[in-house]
């Protein structure tokens, strides 16, 4: 007996559901196509918030412990260190926002695209009647973005952008570098607080005590908040991607009709082949080399 998820799913595997007729040709590309940005009210409060907490704690770094320190050593090496696992931060960010996630082509349910397909006799296609495209096998449609992207994981409103096949490397590591500038800043607080306790509260900042204990202690509470949820986050991306299952499959509990890999070739699949230092760069590109992306079971 087949669940009411799977009947759905064999509607759309019907000829007559495709209806080509009701599609308009896809509207021509144009040089505003080749920026990816979504225009999302929610999505970009959420973004310009996320970029503001980073400045918030870089401010604190800096100029409330970092400065004020007489340790010249410690202030140099952890500035280094927090402001580029920051930068880092904020460019995994850019580039997840700005990444095509691997939205399938508007549109292109016509007749004249169909035919090109050259479809063999019982092979089957998806059509999304939301967005009139064709839609790849492991591709969902995205309210938000208005789009069937490919192997979409889930839209985060603080990226402002789905989390899918094309970005889901940039995502994974803005979640990183957040999670180790958020330990890190806890870090560097309770040293601060111990060293303000064995000294003068005058001499451990350049601002006044209460104002030194509440940038602190707001710090305190970013860096937890943050470090939870994007440890949280970056461990359950890495789990979807060595089990080859993205959030919205898991979810659906839809049924697996692609070959299974191993853990590494799936890590390879997202961040690149063979592995190298650029896993770890926003401003490298995955090279999927022979990690092929799409094996599927025949």
């Amino acid at each position: 007996m087949k669940s009411p998820a799977h009947r759905a799913r064999d509607i759309e595997r019907q000829a007559g559901y495709l209806k080509p007729e009701h599609c308009a040709p896809p509207p021509p590309r144009t040089g505003s196509d080749t920026m990816w940005f979504i225009r999302d009210s929610c999505g970009i409060v959420c973004g310009i918030i996320t970029w503001l907490l980073v400045f918030y704690a870089e401010f604190v770094v800096v100029f409330v412990m970092l400065l004020p320190a007489k340790n010249v050593a410690y202030s140099l090496i952890n500035g280094v260190l927090f402001n580029g696992l920051a930068f880092l931060a904020l460019a995994s960010h850019a580039k997840a926002m700005c990444t095509d996630p691997g939205a399938v082509p508007k549109g292109n349910a016509t007749k004249e695209f169909i035919e090109s397909l050259q479809l063999k006799p019982g092979q089957v296609v998806y059509k999304c009647p939301k967005c009139c495209s064709i839609k790849p096998d492991r591709a969902h449609h995205c309210s938000v973005c208005k789009r069937c992207i490919k192997k979409m994981d889930h839209h985060c409103p603080w990226v402002n952008n789905c989390v899918g096949e094309n970005n889901q490397k940039y995502f994974v590591l803005f979640t990183m570098y957040i999670a180790l500038i958020s330990f890190h800043a806890l870090l560097m607080v309770a040293f601060h607080f111990v060293f303000c306790f064995e000294e003068d509260w005058t001499k451990c900042s350049n601002f006044s005590p209460p104002a030194t204990v509440i940038l602190l202690i707001l710090l305190c509470f970013e860096g937890l908040l943050f470090l939870i949820f994007t440890a949280v986050m970056f461990g359950t991306q890495v789990h979807s991607i060595c089990t080859d299952e993205t959030g919205i499959e898991q979810l659906k509990k839809e049924e697996r009709r692609w070959a299974k890999k191993s853990k590494w070739m799936n890590m390879k699949v997202v961040f690149g082949h063979p592995f190298s230092v650029a896993w770890l760069s926003p401003f490298a590109s995955p090279d999927h080399g022979k990690a092929d992306v799409y094996q599927y079971i025949v």
